[in-house]
């Protein structure tokens, strides 16, 4: 059974940070990439960034130089070390990893960047 447990979301202002946690639990962790995603109101999810076990990482353009992930496979976390956040990048942001059959969430975490 995979579960994933995100934290760390909350209000900040504009060029504000947030450090956002996954804990997962099973074994998956440590033969798989992680991903955030995110989802703000009205819009689709989307994927913000990945790292694969290696510790290779891909960004979306819009995070890139302001977002950086890690994991720590020793204590199967995920980070999402969030800096320079804008309004834009209000929304629930998701842990993700794909299974054989299907792709785990957790319940997502909420970040809102307002003034």
């Amino acid at each position: 059974q995979v579960q994933l447990v995100e934290s760390g979301g909350g209000l900040v202002q504009p060029g504000g940070s947030l450090i956002l946690s996954c804990a997962a639990s099973g074994s998956i962790f440590s033969r798989n990439a992680m991903g955030w995603y995110r989802q703000a109101p009205g819009k689709q999810r989307e994927l913000v960034a990945a790292i694969t076990i290696n510790g290779n990482t891909n960004y979306a353009d819009s995070v890139k130089g302001r977002f950086t992930i890690s994991r720590d496979n020793a204590k199967n976390m995920v980070y999402l070390q969030m800096n320079s956040l804008k309004p834009e990048d209000t929304a629930v942001y998701y842990c993700n990893t794909q299974g054989v059959f299907r792709p785990y969430w957790g319940q997502g975490t909420r970040v809102t960047v307002s003034s």
